[in-house]
Order: C-alpha cells, then structure tokens, then sequence
C-alpha cells in the first residue's frame, strides 16, 4: 500500500493519510475491513547499509514511521513491512551476495523498533540466490525465534510465492520444502501473489490448487504445501476501473473463491483443510497509474464486506493448526 507508488519516500501526514484509507480500520460500522495491513517496500540494500538519504532513514523509507505503524494496530491491525518486490530484485541478489546474515539482522531489528513483522518479497525467478536466502533466515531467526502463538508481532516472518508453482520456482519448491514445513516450521506462511492480471474464479482455484498438490513431475519435484500455510492473493487496485473485489463482495473473487478458501484438503500436507485467508494488491496507489482505492472507490462494499461475510478475527487469531 502506499501513495507513491509503493516507495513510501516521504512521511504522511496521519489526517491526509486517513481520509484516503479510512475503509481499511472502519468497514462502516467501527470495525476494521482487515487484520492485517503489509507496508511496500523496503529496499534491501539500503536496509543492509542502514541508509540515510532523501527517502530513507537508517534504511526505512521515511513514510513507515511509528505512527503509521500505530494508526493501524491501534485498532488491532497487524502490522508488516515488506522487503523487495520485483523492482527491487537486483537489490535483494545485491544484499544477499554483500552479507546475507548481516541483511537479516538489520530486518529483525527493524521489526523489533517498530513492532512488525516481515515479508520477503523476492522476486528472482532465475538463479535466486537460495543459500543467502537461508542465511538471511537463520539470522532473522536468531534474534527473534519462531512464535507459534504468534503473540510477538516482530516474530512474524513471511514470504511470497508465485501465484501457483510455475514461477519462481527455486524459491517456491525450497520455501515450501525447508521453511513451511508443518512439522518444523521456520516460517509462518506463505503469500501465493497475484498473477499478472485479475484471474477469473477458475484460473485463482487453479493456481492455488498447485501450491495444495505441489509439482511431483518436475526434476526435482516441488512439494505439495499445507492449506493453512499460505494465502490467496486477489488485485483489489491498480487497474483502469475500479474493480467488484474492492467495492462489491456479492460479484467478488472473494464471494466465488469462498467455498473453495475454505474447504481446500491437504493433499500430502498438513492435516486441516482451508486455506489461511486472502491477501489484497493492494491499497491506495499501488503504481503511478489506474485507479485508487481512496474514496470514493474505498473497499468497504468489497473487503469490509467479505470481512463481515467470513467473520474474519480482528485482531487477528494465532494461525490454525497445520
């Protein structure tokens, strides 16, 4: 989220910054329309060198400051920070190459300052640099151990996967293998993130369905992932109109993926059927072009709907059993 196209280079003004996303604390009735809200992005390299420029300061951009941070979880809004994204990825190689477990301190500290917890956002899809990868979790880890109760914010540590199993699949086959394990969990979960373009109720079953089977046939096969070890990511912006998952739960992917979120079986992973939940790309101005999710598109008829439709736990529960 954010209103500069994902940089967060400059710091809000906190009644500016609500009058344009008031729909994610307030779905129209005090309630928020989410637990959950993953600030973009961080540059890994500046975080590494604990930069200070013009749009960063000890290596987070100047906009994540403590009071954005509390504006949401003062309403029982998890908060994380995501590091990366696919305009970073050159960065990321850069910082994992440079000193990987130096890098994963330096996130771990910051989710400690400010009380969130972190998303990789990775995006190498050829020759991603997996054993800096783990570097960097190892040494995250040890500052701030895995908590099955997830009652430490800052012990949160996610990462994203393509949409289904056939992209980035060094990083999806490995995370999936050695990090969302439910019998020695190193990470969290999983984001499964949007494809290129709003899939139709089908094609997001699908895609997700992949992540739930893993790939057996490819050399060497990508397991399959528990249900309750990643979410489904929908476009609620970004885009020329201003789309149903934002403003209409009845007609939404969210409505007609319900079933499915819901009820998906393991299959050779975990042993309880669903998956975690839905993830959003995402509010205000995800890019310097399209729609924006500030009014009067805001997403209380969309988001805030499915939130009331499914009940969602605010603030949010300790993640189901696998």
């Amino acid at each position: 989220m954010g209103d500069d196209a994902c940089t967060w280079g400059t710091v809000r003004d906190l009644a500016e910054f609500d009058s344009k996303n008031r729909w994610l604390i307030d779905r129209g009735d005090g309630r928020p329309s989410v637990n959950l809200v993953v600030i973009s992005f961080v540059h890994p390299v500046k975080l590494l060198h604990k930069t200070t420029d013009a749009q960063t300061l000890d290596g987070v951009p100047r906009g994540m400051t403590a009071d954005i941070v509390n504006y949401f979880k003062s309403r029982n809004v998890r908060v994380m920070l995501s590091i990366g994204g696919i305009t970073y990825t050159d960065a990321w190689n850069a910082a994992l190459a440079e000193n990987a477990a130096q890098f994963g301190r330096n996130a771990a500290e910051v989710a400690q300052r400010l009380g969130v917890g972190i998303e990789i956002d990775y995006e190498e899809n050829t020759n991603p640099n997996l054993a800096g990868l783990q570097a960097f979790i190892d040494a995250y880890r040890t500052v701030l151990p895995y908590d099955s109760s997830g009652a430490n914010h800052s012990a949160r540590l996610t990462i994203d996967l393509a949409a289904g199993d056939r992209w980035l699949i060094d990083i999806g086959r490995t995370a999936t293998a050695n990090w969302l394990r439910v019998d020695r969990p190193v990470l969290d979960y999983a984001n499964a993130m949007v494809p290129a373009r709003q899939p139709s109720t089908s094609s997001a079953i699908a895609n997700w369905q992949e992540h739930v089977d893993g790939k057996p046939q490819y050399s060497p096969a990508y397991p399959p992932l528990a249900p309750a070890k990643f979410t489904g990511g929908l476009y609620i912006a970004g885009g020329t109109k201003v789309l149903p998952e934002c403003t209409d739960f009845a007609t939404s992917l969210q409505n007609n993926t319900g079933g499915f979120v819901q009820t998906v079986a393991p299959n050779g992973a975990g042993t309880s059927s669903g998956m975690l939940g839905y993830m959003f790309w995402a509010a205000e101005r995800p890019s310097t072009r399209g729609v924006t999710t500030a009014p009067p598109n805001s997403c209380e008829g969309g988001v805030g709907g499915g939130a009331t439709a499914y009940s969602i736990p605010i603030p949010m529960s300790a993640l189901r059993p696998s």
